[in-house]
């Protein structure tokens, strides 16, 4: 007889009563989806904790980041920031123009003489002084082509022709009857708007007649360089070692230590630069370097004082981090005519 149906009585083997398939499934799917439930709310319980860990980090990193940046530009008064940018963007526009095509450069030096000619003759006039911006921008771009293709003949006609020109144009505004313009003062308006051509059109002309010469867009490269080592030699020097002002009645943060900083620089960039691209030997890039780096020095006072003379922290902020168009020329004004003469003697 078949066992299914009979049973030893003798056998005691404990008999595993099964659940019917069906509610043993059901329980098995109940057990594993609560398995997944549990899991997730770890999980997501996990990303919250690390998420919030991740966002108290960033916090304090940003917090500190901001507390560093907040000293560093009270002690540069400046943003930093957005004076490296303003840098690398005009620097790239200069490289670019003068190692392509040349010329191109002229459309740089247009661009940044009349938006300087336009700032400090809005300066001017806050100050006092009745200047004509109009014709100061105008006579500013017209002389650097004029320079570039006539020589120093067209540089010192222009020069002079533009001065004429912002004089009579000053006098035909006394007399115009829609003209706010008076007398008063006449004398020192004409005196401002003949300093302006001077100072920005009588030393930055020269590096377009530098410019002009063969291979002179090297040296024009060179010098402009030097004096941009020369500023981050000092700003480096004087954040980290500055304690001796150099010039306190005129330019409290420059210190001794920066103007030694950039006198390193200065000597660096200049050997290299005669070295390398110039054909000149290294002595000459020391002569380089210190001719540079005094002119560059003298630069940055004098506008240092106009600015106290007008009685204004920079000439304007259209350069967020650098002042204005100026604060960014104010070195490299003089710094053109001591490149053009060191071109014409030793070359």
């Amino acid at each position: 007889m078949s066992d299914k149906k009979f049973r030893d009585p003798a056998d005691r083997t404990p008999r595993t009563v099964r659940s019917p398939r069906r509610h043993s499934g059901r329980l098995t799917r109940a057990d594993f989806e609560a398995q997944v439930q549990a899991t997730k709310a770890d999980l997501t319980a996990q990303v919250q904790a690390t998420r919030a860990d991740l966002t108290a980090q960033v916090k304090a990193t940003r917090a500190q980041i901001d507390a560093t940046t907040e000293r560093i530009n009270a002690r540069t008064g400046r943003n930093l920031a957005f004076a490296i940018l303003i840098g690398l963007v005009l620097g790239g526009a200069v490289l670019a123009s003068l190692l392509i095509v040349k010329e191109l450069f002229l459309l740089v030096a247009a661009a940044l003489v009349a938006f300087t000619a336009f700032e400090l003759a809005t300066a001017m006039r806050q100050a006092g002084r009745d200047v004509p911006r109009v014709p100061v921008v105008l006579a500013m771009v017209a002389i650097v082509p004029v320079t570039y293709y006539l020589g120093s003949a067209g540089q010192w006609f222009g020069i002079l022709g533009a001065m004429a020109l912002v004089a009579l144009w000053r006098l035909v505004e006394i007399v115009l009857p829609m003209s706010s313009a008076g007398r008063h003062g006449l004398l020192a308006d004409l005196g401002a708007g003949t300093f302006i051509l001077g100072y920005l059109a009588g030393l930055g002309s020269f590096a377009v007649a530098l410019l002009a010469r063969p291979d002179g867009q090297y040296w024009t490269l060179a010098f402009l360089v030097v004096v941009v080592l020369c500023d981050i030699g000092a700003y480096a020097s004087g954040l980290s070692f500055g304690k001796h002002p150099m010039a306190p009645t005129i330019s409290p943060k420059k210190t001794w230590e920066g103007f030694a900083g950039a006198v390193l620089a200065a000597l660096v960039g200049g050997v290299l630069f005669a070295v390398l691209l110039l054909d000149q030997p290294w002595w000459f890039g020391v002569l380089f370097g210190v001719v540079i780096v005094l002119t560059a020095t003298m630069g940055d006072l004098a506008e240092s004082l106009l600015k106290r003379d007008l009685g204004v922290k920079d000439i304007s902020s259209w350069l967020p981090g650098h002042g204005g168009f100026l604060d960014r020329l104010d070195s490299i004004l003089p710094s053109a005519l001591a490149a053009y003469l060191l071109f014409v003697l030793f070359t």
